[in-house]
């Protein structure tokens, strides 16, 4: 998810999609160290999603 995309979205579909990639990274490495990923940089793009969500919910809390 690009930044531009992130930019769009409003403070409660950031936070829900936050919780969703999370869980979905908690997930991948869970699978990941039981039997090896086809894409193990799935797991580094999904932590990189999760800071630009998570950089982008404070630089709105800091706007307020």
């Amino acid at each position: 998810m690009k930044t531009a995309e992130i930019k769009e979205l409003t403070t409660a579909e950031i936070q829900e999609r936050l919780t969703t990639e999370r869980e979905n990274l908690v997930r991948m490495k869970l699978n990941h160290s039981i039997s090896p990923l086809e894409n193990p940089l799935q797991i580094k793009v999904a932590r990189k999603t999760i800071a630009r969500l998570a950089t982008e919910l404070r630089a709105r809390e800091i706007n307020k």
